[in-house]
């Protein structure tokens, strides 16, 4: 891509200095700048990977500065396997013991309760 050149416009010039200097350009006091986008590109590039990771020190100084502080404990892997009976009798012994945990929040439902709950969702007009 050729150079190209910076035109400046007056009116959007965010700063005193930005319109001062778009008034010389355009008075011709001023020679314009131009951008060489390729050679701007290929400089960025140069300046995109740092010296320390083109050799085997960045990868060290990365884990050295990433690393915890503090030492963490590695969970231990427990196997559970549940014994397939086929007896239902089981089932519902599960769901009693689930039941009453005192972890879990239970309740007793009745049909009263959920015949009060629906008389009051009825809409009354």
């Amino acid at each position: 891509m050729p150079d190209e050149e910076v035109k400046p416009n007056l009116n959007e010039a965010s700063t005193q200095d930005a319109q001062l200097a778009a008034e010389n350009i355009a008075s011709g006091e001023e020679k314009a700048p131009t951008v060489d986008f390729d050679n701007d590109y290929a400089t960025a590039q140069q300046f995109s990977v740092s010296e320390v990771d083109r050799t085997g020190k960045g990868a060290a100084a990365a884990e050295a500065a990433t690393a915890p502080n503090q030492k963490t404990s590695q969970p231990q892997e427990t196997k559970t396997q549940a014994q397939s009976t086929g007896n239902p009798d089981d089932f519902l012994e599960l769901a009693k013991e689930v039941g009453n945990s005192p972890t879990e929040s239970v309740s007793n439902v009745s049909d009263d309760l959920v015949e009060q709950a629906l008389e009051k969702g009825e809409r009354k007009n």
